[in-house]
């Protein structure tokens, strides 16, 4: 796996008391990734998909997945975030369920995309939690007729981190976003430093 890691500056990672938060952007797999969470872009359903839902619920073992994920009541909401164990998933601790938007059928939910990332960070600090491993939520299929979907999730990640940050500043976060392939990656990278300046 190729890693092309850009940390924020010190200005904006460094909490009052002294934490200091990170966010990377990564060619690769989520769910390869080592992490306390592995986020899984998930349907309002929660039940095993297609993409990188597909290889989450394979790898945790479908069947023990299924059974957590159907705990919930569903439909879950556009933007919203449930957890569950990580079960098989040996390089995680847990999964959280992170619900993006289709913009096939809700071209304007920028904000719900945003949410899907905001609310995944909260729910990673609410089970105590501190490392966080993001696919690019919302954009393949549930892209729509988005003209850069990537770099629009791109976006959102960082939105929500930058929030997340200036909200609970002691609180150390490490997020990993990860771009999957070759031109995903490429596209990510151009919006992330439009976010970020390097040290």
């Amino acid at each position: 796996m190729r890693e092309l890691a850009l940390f924020v500056s010190q200005e904006v990672c460094e909490g009052r008391g002294g934490e200091m938060s990170k966010i990377s952007l990564i060619n690769g797999s989520c769910a390869d990734q080592k992490a306390d969470i592995i986020v899984n872009a998930a349907n309002s359903g929660l039940w095993a998909g297609g993409g990188i839902c597909g290889v989450i619920f394979n790898k945790a073992g479908i069947q023990e997945l299924s059974e957590a994920c159907g705990r919930y009541k569903t439909p879950l909401s556009d933007g919203d975030a449930v957890i569950t164990p990580a079960f098989k998933l040996s390089n995680a601790k847990a999964i959280i369920h992170a619900i993006g938007p289709n913009f096939a059928v809700t071209p304007t939910a920028f904000n719900a995309l945003y949410d899907a990332y905001y609310n995944s960070l909260v729910v990673m600090m609410d089970n105590g939690y501190h490392s966080i491993s993001f696919p690019l939520i919302s954009a393949g299929i549930f892209g729509g007729n988005l003209k850069n979907p990537v770099a629009e999730s791109t976006k959102q990640c960082c939105r929500a981190y930058k929030r997340f940050i200036d909200e609970y500043p002691n609180y150390e976060i490490d997020v990993m976003l990860c771009a999957y392939g070759a031109h995903e990656m490429s596209v990510a990278q151009e919006e992330f430093n439009n976010h970020f300046i390097m040290d």
